[in-house]
């Protein structure tokens, strides 16, 4: 772009140089006058609003302590004068007469309404309740005893007690004043009233700032902020919490917590701030009043945002005054530099009408190359949907020219005939104000008749001065983009396909694989019992037709478990006996199998029974099926000097319960160790490959692990993992049918 030239400088000279130096230092002094007038303004109101705000609260103080001592010692006089009626006495001197305990409800229940107070009771030497003002109600202080409260013990050592608290039976906080019961110089019991505060203290809750009282510990118990009440204002040391707590003074479960607002005294008397908790708190002007015959401090706030109000409302009416007075100053000033300025606007004009003339054409020529450069197509449309630009992407996207393009109204020559309907509803759309700035798909149909995929992002064709003149849109192509997802979409398809025939291929393959044993068993008790039939030995012929009967029980219940577990249904887990379970094994199957081949089968069995949650039919499978895979190793194997053996070891180590299987086969090489547990994977010739990847998947689906090794001396070790359950949380002592832990 070409730089404007710079103007030409005014000519100036020493008059004026020494003109704009005098009139800057006046405008100065008189900017710092008016900052200073509008400082000081701020901090007089400031001061007189604080001024105020401490006399209005000192007056509040007055008067709230005056009506909060009023009604705390309103009722001073009622426990005592009830202790010098002759019937109170009577009732201490013969708490077990019924008669006097009715005459002494009754009296104390008319002294009570006649006096106004809450609640008016006679306690003996142990703080048991006789006789109370509201015998006859669900809360009623009779036979309560209130021996642990600090007013009881007051007035049993002889003193007037007053105690503020949460009442123990009725759990409404109260003041208490009591007087001791005395005969013939000895005290036989206390009497006690109990004043409600809430006269005084509701009134609070109409108030905008805050008020409470706090005790001479420094708990708050009375106010008008209720998440206040009960928390401390100071820390408390650890025997007074203990005493607190002892006498529930606060209530049972109450518990030390520090109130959410922090008291900072001021520099200047009478008061403090009051701060609440956290970032932004408010703040209060605090003013405290003492009332030391009650033991009490009254506390009433008022909101500091009103000082501060003032002082902003100050500094507003004197930047305003000074503001008129800066103005008035400068106002001649501006004349003159009017006068100056106009001279230089027209040889300024004239030289910025040639930049913006330059640089306009720059910004043409750099817009259309940038327009021309873009790979998006971009579409702009009046309000009335008449095409009114495209650039050169779009064009090339649809096959039209621009020229073409410009001025058409819809339906655009690019629109696809199948589309038509959802073409004109996404045009009535936008045109009616709804855009598509998320995206809209659609297919157009190029010049030369094939499909184009797009991307239409519309959003609203703002001008100059703001106003809404049509819809630009930007369009993607993703017509690459559609035809790779249909791929896509037909190769996964081919995949589930294929994977539902090698699903089908596995279920059948697994049936045949576990049907095979059952199978072959019920083929032997079969021919078994044709033997004993034609024999005429109904007895062995009865035990083979219940073998064979409870075989292809067998054989059904495998079907079943195999059809859950292809499923990925959960099997059915129940505690079973590890030694149960391979003895089963054997007597199914394993043992015949061995005696058949003439090998010796060994079994060792663990210190103590184990016990395992497993599938205990699908369990007794993979050991019939790891055994009879090391009876056919052994069976084409030359025996070793010891001679061939089936040992079945059970055993438990770190919190595991083992089942091994050795032979004294071949053993296992490293070729085909790797590939052991592989589906379709077998060195049998007539062996589908799947018993050892079914064993494994078994295994796992109950948490195991299925492993293979080979044995020292020659052979194979197959072993079997499953985790043993927890022991229980308290027995008398160990279960020796659980595993044992880990040491």
């Amino acid at each position: 772009m070409v730089r404007a030239a710079p103007a030409p400088p005014a000519p100036q000279g020493a008059p004026r140089r020494w003109h704009q130096v005098r009139r800057g230092g006046f405008i100065a002094t008189l900017l710092c006058l008016a900052a200073l007038l509008v400082w000081g303004a701020g901090e007089w109101a400031e001061q007189s609003e604080r001024d105020a705000q401490w006399d209005n609260l000192r007056r509040l103080g007055e008067v709230q302590a005056l009506a909060l001592r009023g009604v705390a010692t309103r009722y001073n006089y009622l426990p005592f004068t009830t202790a010098q009626h002759p019937l109170v006495r009577q009732l201490l001197q013969q708490p077990s007469s019924q008669a006097v305990r009715d005459a002494a409800n009754a009296y104390l229940q008319a002294v009570n309404q006649h006096a106004g107070s809450d609640m008016l009771y006679v306690m003996d030497p142990q703080g048991l309740t006789l006789a109370s003002s509201n015998w006859d109600t669900p809360n009623s202080f009779v036979h309560q005893n209130y021996g642990n409260r600090p007013y009881f013990r007051d007035a049993l050592a002889g003193q007037t007690g007053r105690f503020y608290g949460v009442g123990k039976t009725t759990g409404e906080p109260g003041l208490f004043v009591s007087a001791p019961v005395v005969d013939a110089g000895r005290v036989i019991g206390v009497v006690a009233v109990k004043v409600r505060m809430e006269p005084i203290s509701d009134p609070w809750a109409q108030l905008r700032d805050p008020v409470f009282v706090t005790d001479e510990r420094g708990i708050v118990f009375l106010g008008s902020v209720p998440s206040w009440l009960y928390r401390t204002s100071q820390p408390l040391p650890t025997p007074l919490v203990q005493q607190l707590q002892h006498n529930e003074q606060y209530g049972t479960g109450w518990t030390p917590r520090a109130v959410p607002w922090t008291l900072r005294p001021q520099d200047d008397p009478p008061g403090a701030e009051l701060r609440l908790d956290g970032t932004g708190g408010k703040s209060y002007l605090a003013f405290e009043e003492k009332l030391p015959d009650l033991g009490w401090t009254l506390t009433v706030t008022a909101d500091s945002r009103v000082v501060a109000l003032a002082r902003q409302q100050a500094w507003a009416l004197a930047t305003l005054a000074s503001g008129l007075l800066v103005l008035g100053a400068l106002y001649w000033q501006l004349r003159e530099r009017r006068l100056a300025e106009n001279r230089l606007a027209r040889i300024e004009l004239e030289q910025r009408v040639q930049e913006r003339t330059h640089a306009l054409q720059q910004a043409q020529a750099f817009r259309q190359s940038m327009e021309d450069s873009l790979l998006v197509g971009m579409r702009a449309r009046d309000l009335e949907g008449r095409i009114v630009y495209v650039n050169a992407a779009m064009c090339d996207m649809v096959g039209y020219r621009a020229d073409e393009l410009i001025g058409q109204l819809p339906p655009y020559p690019y629109w696809h005939p199948d589309e038509l309907d959802r073409h004109w509803n996404d045009s009535d759309t936008v045109l009616a104000g709804n855009a598509f700035p998320q995206g809209r798909e659609n297919r157009l149909r190029h010049r030369d008749g094939s499909d184009v995929y797009t991307m239409f992002y519309t959003t609203r064709l703002i001008d100059g001065s703001g106003q809404h003149i049509g819809w630009m849109s930007s369009v993607v192509n993703i017509t690459a983009q559609k035809r790779a997802e249909e791929q896509q979409q037909q190769r996964e398809t081919q995949l589930q396909r294929v994977q539902r025939v090698i699903t089908v291929g596995e279920m059948a393959s697994t049936l045949a694989h576990e049907l095979n044993q059952p199978l072959a068993a019920l083929v032997n008790y079969a021919a078994a019992a044709r033997a004993l039939a034609a024999q005429g030995k109904i007895g062995p012929l009865r035990d083979s037709l219940e073998a064979l009967s409870t075989q292809a029980l067998r054989a059904a219940d495998i079907v079943g478990r195999i059809r859950r577990w292809v499923r990925q249904h959960p099997e059915s887990r129940e505690p079973c006996d590890l030694s149960a379970i391979v003895e089963q094994s054997l007597e199914l199957l394993l043992r015949a199998e061995a005696r058949r081949q003439g090998i010796p089968v060994r079994v060792e069995q663990a210190g103590a029974p184990l016990s395992v949650n497993a599938d205990r039919v699908l369990l007794e499978q993979v050991v019939i099926n790891l055994g009879l895979n090391a009876l056919q190793a052994m069976q084409t194997h030359q025996p070793p000097p010891g001679g061939h053996e089936l040992r079945l070891r059970i055993a438990a180590e770190d919190g595991q319960a083992l089942v091994q299987v050795l032979d004294r086969g071949p053993g296992l090489p490293p070729g085909i160790a790797e590939r052991l547990f592989e589906p379709f994977f077998t060195t049998r010739s007539d062996g589908l490959g799947l018993g050892l990847n079914i064993c494994r998947s078994i295994i796992e689906s109950m948490g195991g692990q299925l492993q293979a090794r080979n044995r020292e001396g020659g052979g194979a070790v197959f072993e079997i993992r499953l985790p043993c359950p927890p022991p229980p949380r308290m027995p008398p002592r160990h279960d020796l049918r659980h595993c044992p832990h880990r040491r």
